[in-house]
Order: C-alpha cells, then sequence, then structure tokens
C-alpha cells in the first residue's frame, strides 16, 4: 500500500509539474495572438475623393475643397438637399445627381467665385479695406451669419473663409430657393454674379464639370449584344 501511495503521490507531482509548465506557455502564445492581431488590424480611413476644383493650381486646393466638404456636410448639409430654381443655368446634372455629386458643385461654385473675388489669393482685401480672403467676406457679415471665422485675420485663412461663405449660403439659397437668378440666392452677397460676363464665365465653367455634365453617365460602358448561335457571322467581303 506504501508503494502505491508513494507512486499515486509521484505522479501527481509530475502531472503538477507538466500543468505549471504548459501554462506560461499557453499564456505567451494567447498574448503574442493578441498582440499580432490588434497591431497588423488596418485602420479604416474615411476619405472622399474629389474632382479638380478651379483652383487646383493652388497648393492649398485640396485643404480647401477638404474644408469645403467638411462644412457641406455639417453647418451646410442643407445645400445639397435643396434644388435651386436656376440649377438648369448652373448644372444640368444635378436634379438627377448623387449627394456627392451636387456636394461637389458647390465646391466648384466656390472655387470658380474665388476667381473672381480674390484671383485665389486668402490674404486678398478689398473695398478699401472692408471685405477679406478668398471670397471677399465682411466681418460684420461674418459675425452676423455666426461664423467660426469673425476677424480680418481669421477671414485670411482659407478654409475658415470658405466655411463662412457656405455658411451664408446655407441660409440664402434655401431663403430664396435660386443660385442667382433675381440676383437673390447666392448672388445677394456677392457682387461678381451682378456682372453678366463673370455670371456668365462661372456658369460656363460649372456647366463643363464633369459633375455637371452628366459625362459620369455617357462614359459608362454599353453592353453588346449577345448574337444567337444561329445568327452566324456578316460576311464584309460583299458575297
Amino acid at each position: 500500500m506504501l508503494r502505491w501511495g508513494i507512486i499515486r503521490v509521484a505522479v501527481l507531482v509530475l502531472g503538477f509539474a507538466g500543468a505549471v509548465q504548459a501554462n506560461p506557455a499557453i499564456s505567451v502564445d494567447i498574448a503574442s495572438t493578441n498582440t499580432l492581431t490588434v497591431s497588423l488590424r488596418p485602420v479604416a480611413r474615411n476619405y472622399t475623393p474629389l474632382p479638380d476644383m478651379r483652383w487646383s493650381h493652388r497648393s492649398e486646393a485640396d485643404r480647401w475643397s477638404r474644408a469645403a466638404l467638411s462644412a457641406l456636410r455639417s453647418h451646410a448639409s442643407v445645400l445639397p438637399r435643396v434644388v435651386p430654381k436656376d440649377i438648369a443655368d448652373w448644372c444640368p446634372a444635378y436634379v438627377t445627381n448623387d449627394t456627392s455629386a451636387r456636394e461637389a458643385f458647390w465646391i466648384g461654385l466656390l472655387s470658380t467665385l474665388a476667381k473672381h473675388e480674390s484671383t485665389y489669393r486668402p490674404t486678398a482685401v478689398g473695398g478699401g479695406g472692408k471685405w477679406y480672403g478668398l471670397l471677399q467676406i465682411l466681418p460684420a457679415t461674418a459675425r452676423g451669419y455666426g461664423c467660426k471665422a469673425t476677424s480680418r485675420d481669421a477671414l485670411k485663412g482659407g478654409a475658415g473663409n470658405l466655411q463662412c461663405a457656405l455658411r451664408i449660403m446655407a441660409v440664402t439659397v434655401p431663403r430664396d430657393g435660386v443660385v442667382s437668378r433675381g440676383m437673390r440666392g447666392v448672388a445677394a452677397d456677392w457682387g461678381p454674379f451682378h456682372s453678366s460676363s463673370k455670371r456668365t464665365d462661372m456658369m460656363k465653367w460649372t456647366r463643363a464639370q464633369p459633375y455637371c455634365a452628366g459625362l459620369s453617365r455617357s462614359l459608362r460602358p454599353v453592353a453588346r449584344p449577345v448574337r444567337a448561335p444561329w445568327e452566324g457571322v456578316v460576311s464584309t467581303r460583299g458575297d
């Protein structure tokens, strides 16, 4: 009996020792696997590709476009939902466009307006020191609409100036139901719309863009007709 007791104790001791040696290995494997799983997992980025705008030659172009896009998805989100009565003059495909293409139009409109307001110069000052930045905004007007950029220096920041402009347009376009007809909508606050030549130039530019011309549809490949097996091959030899 004593011998069997000694053998049983020895077996238990060996089993316990094996468990002690095995557990650290198992825990290390689990920990290392978890670490690798977390470290190798790709982080998703919310990135929306944007078409070229009229300011695309500027080094700040992408930053300006993305600042405008941010505004269109926050405090100016009403604009892509509105269909102005005169939108056919500016962007024929707008009515049937999806939200991203409509957003592109509003950013494009800002970019072509900036050409005539400041020739894309974010630090431009006009009106004898009254108007500032890319879209020549009066500080008092910025304050009246609740813009974040309200000082002269702040309005010289391209991103802040554009976001303020969209805050203004988000009020005037839904209010008047137009982009510029009757010198209302956007035209109520920006002088270039009152010049026939400048207005025509801006319209011509926006209408030519893919998101307004509807080129995305026309460039879709057309399905080729399927020929039935019994139709044979059409001869080109004239016989």
